[in-house]
């Protein structure tokens, strides 16, 4: 399992781009992950899936509220990494109202969640291998923190605790 201090594992995650721009085009597109957070701080947390009830309603909008002070404390960028296609990511982050503050990253078939150990199995709810609900501070590509929930908790994940371990990094 991932743990602090450990780097990124290799692979892609996709985002969904809504405006042609960047080198991206319109819809679905492939992003690195070594090369997406080279030189940069990155906050990412990671849920079980989109538009579920935890998810939905206090995960992605803590961390939409505090964007400017994740900013503010050195966090370059904003990662909600989920066992979704980016289609889905992408139509959960316009009801979540995500643009310019967090980035809606889809992990479709779970590489990414199965290659830092992080998972969570719901075959038994008919949601099958899925991320298990974390947040971490990422510089460089390097996991800096760590915070994994519990079975069915939401309680260190949050946009305040990762907020309050990005100013205690800044130092």
């Amino acid at each position: 399992m991932l743990k602090v201090g450990d780097k990124l594992p290799a692979g892609t995650l996709q985002e969904f781009i809504e405006v042609e721009g960047n080198g991206c085009s319109l819809g679905p597109n492939s992003f690195e992950i070594d090369k997406a957070t080279a030189g940069k701080t990155i906050a990412i947390f990671a849920l079980p899936g989109a538009y579920t009830p935890t998810c939905s309603a206090k995960h992605v909008p803590g961390y939409v509220e505090q964007a400017d002070a994740l900013r503010a404390a050195g966090v370059d960028e904003i990662w909600c990494v989920s066992v979704n296609d980016a289609f889905v990511m992408g139509a959960w982050g316009r009801d979540q109202k995500t643009q310019g503050k967090v980035r809606m990253m889809a992990d479709g078939s779970a590489a990414f969640a199965q290659a830092t150990g992080l998972t969570l199995d719901l075959t038994a709810r008919g949601m099958g291998l899925r991320s298990n609900r974390y947040s971490m501070l990422v510089k460089d590509g390097v996991v800096k923190t760590l915070n994994v929930e519990g079975p069915g908790k939401f309680e260190v994940s949050d946009a305040a605790t990762l907020l309050a371990q990005a100013r205690a990094l800044k130092g």
